[in-house]
């Protein structure tokens, strides 16, 4: 038996079948001339193939994929809400699972109700569940609206109080869908902190987020789906650095936007031309070809991967009618060893864009990692910062 806080899953397989057809004539039309072709119409989509996790006690582990990818499947048959199509699954303990908005909550009943039904699911008697109420509702911020029906909640309300009473009931396994996403900013920052409380109380984390930042504050393992299928399972830095590197990849192999203002070339490089290196010089040279002579604000923002760049530079910037280079010079580069990406977009003096966000060039840095401490509960900055310690004993 292995002990609690354990979850195995060997050989994972689910699949889905496809929508069922209308009751329509052109329907029963497009399947007889199928089935004349000799293709079948019982189409079946695999959402989850030959996945294998093993997650010791205690560990922190953060589901990554584009949406589609199987991660709230994987999450709701450890949650054993749905079985799998073939496989092994042992999950040993008590689960917490907060995967949909509502999940485990029924609207008709009152907040105060819902608590102490979702304590006699995890199977925990009554003065338990009593004993700790008082602090989820405290947490959920529902003083005021504990004996309400829960229909007449808000979603970010809802959200508030699953989440409190899934976390709260110290389960022996935490699982938690992109459902933070509804809180607001200080809700989330408690729910992060909760959940590193979770964690330092033994128990394992399962954590899955479009937020990447909040991933690797909140988890020490990342595993990254792709269709179904286990694309890079490791630490956490090393697996977010891989799909970041995929997710860039894919939209710089896109289409390039249109419009009056396009990128040509895009170079970004240290000095002479080397590699970047931590608080090195930095340079991206950009040749711009240009519709017509106009006055503009270049915007270059340098990110690992996502829209939202570390930081951004704008400035000034005339283009000639035809080509133009621009070379931006940056002193001192701030940032850690690992890969970037740099998005430039360009607008007009009405503030119009002439050329819209996207990524024009990736580079790698050379210098010392991130200082980071483990399990952070706190949002990993990714600016690498020179700094000296004095300690004086008195």
């Amino acid at each position: 038996m292995s002990p609690e806080g354990t979850i195995d899953a060997s050989h994972i397989w689910k699949r889905f079948r496809a929508d069922r057809r209308r009751m329509l004539l052109r329907d029963e039309l497009e399947h007889l001339r199928n089935a004349m072709r000799g293709q079948s119409s019982n189409r079946w989509r695999w959402a989850l193939q030959d996945i294998n996790l093993q997650v010791r006690p205690g560990e922190s582990v953060g589901l990554i994929g584009i949406n589609g990818s199987g991660k709230s499947t994987l999450l709701k048959v450890l949650a054993r809400v749905m079985f799998p199509y073939a496989g092994s699954l042992e999950v040993a303990g008590r689960v917490g699972a907060l995967i949909e908005v509502r999940a485990g909550i029924h609207p008709d009943l009152t907040g105060r109700e819902n608590v102490y039904l979702y304590g006699s699911l995890l199977g925990l008697p009554r003065r338990q569940v009593t004993r700790r109420f008082d602090a989820i509702v405290n947490f959920a911020e529902l003083e005021n609206a504990i004996d309400r029906q829960v229909k007449f909640y808000s979603s970010g309300m809802q959200m508030r109080l699953g989440f409190a009473v899934a976390a709260f009931l110290e389960p022996d396994i935490l699982l938690v869908d992109e459902v933070l996403a509804v809180g607001d900013s200080s809700f989330q920052q408690k729910c992060m902190q909760r959940m590193g409380e979770v964690l330092g109380q033994g128990a394992t984390l399962v954590f899955v987020s479009h937020d990447l930042a909040a991933v690797e504050a909140a988890v020490e393992r990342g595993f990254w789906l792709h269709n179904g299928v286990v694309a890079a399972d490791g630490p956490v830095r090393e697996v977010l650095g891989a799909y970041r590197e995929a997710i860039e990849e894919s939209a710089e192999s896109g289409t390039a936007p249109t419009g009056p203002v396009r990128v040509l070339k895009a170079v970004a490089s240290g000095e002479h031309g080397a590699m970047p290196r931590t608080q090195g010089p930095f340079d991206v040279t950009l040749v711009l070809e240009s519709d017509a002579a106009r006055s503009a604000s270049i915007c270059v923002g340098v990110s690992d991967g996502p829209a939202t760049p570390f930081f951004l530079v704008r400035r000034e910037l005339e283009l000639a009618a035809g080509e133009t280079e621009a070379r931006l010079a940056i002193p001192n580069l701030p940032l850690p060893r690992g890969r970037f990406y740099v998005w430039v977009s360009i607008l007009d003096v009405t503030g119009r864009d002439v050329l819209t966000w996207h990524p024009t060039a990736h580079f790698d840095v050379a210098g010392p990692d991130l200082d980071a401490s483990p399990r952070a509960v706190m949002r990993v900055s990714p600016i690498h910062v020179d700094a000296s310690l004095e300690v004086e004993h008195r």
